[in-house]
């Protein structure tokens, strides 16, 4: 929702409530004028009863313009968290799409220096800028998701073998196959892993 139509929502919703507390203020003005226009003798010969009779619908009348209000105020203050937070989420994940096809690049950097020889220069730069990559991830919001000898949680991994081991208990990660990531607590990609019968 664009700014423009936040405020127009915004404006409306405060006009409404005040032309509703101004109805009800007009309302009990009219009923003060009514009672105020009655003569002395109007006054003496009215039936207490009646008065005391139209006193609580006025009552009603007002408590429900009342909650009526309350209501109102309440759903736009509900509109206005919910316009936040969802203002919120777009900022928090405007980068995810471009952050996920990084990390398949990340992920050739890693075969290709693990393919790679450690002491060869080219290999070195590689690795260089592999770093680069992680720490503008980092500051993006982005972390790897820990796995290795980690229980397996299916909300983070992704198990797509069981292995028999002796280093890992049943049910604990055993390999990573490929890296998962977080971007500000939302998975944006689970890690592919192997685990302990």
């Amino acid at each position: 929702m664009s700014d423009d139509a936040k405020k127009k929502a915004k404006k409306e919703c405060e006009e409404a409530c005040e032309e509703k507390v101004k109805n009800a203020e007009g309302q009990q003005d009219e009923a003060k004028d009514s009672d105020g226009a009655f003569s002395g003798a109007e006054r003496e010969s009215s039936d207490p009863d009646k008065k005391e009779s139209d006193k609580p619908e006025k009552d009603q009348e007002e408590e429900a313009l009342n909650v009526k209000y309350l209501r109102l105020m309440a759903d736009f203050q509900n509109f206005k968290r919910r316009t936040e937070k969802e203002k919120g989420d777009i900022y928090a994940f405007a980068n995810e799409k471009i952050i996920s096809e990084l990390l398949n690049v990340i992920d050739n950097f890693e075969r290709a220096l693990a393919a790679g020889d450690k002491d060869d220069s080219f290999c070195k730069g590689m690795e260089m800028i592999l770093k680069q990559l992680l720490s503008v991830l980092e500051k993006a919001g982005a972390s790897e998701i820990a796995a290795l000898g980690e229980d397996f949680d299916p909300n983070f991994h992704n198990a797509v073998m069981t292995e028999d081991s002796a280093e890992y208990e049943s049910g604990k990660v055993t390999e990573v196959l490929q890296k998962g990531y977080i971007l500000n607590n939302k998975v944006i990609r689970p890690s592919m892993v192997k685990v302990a019968n």
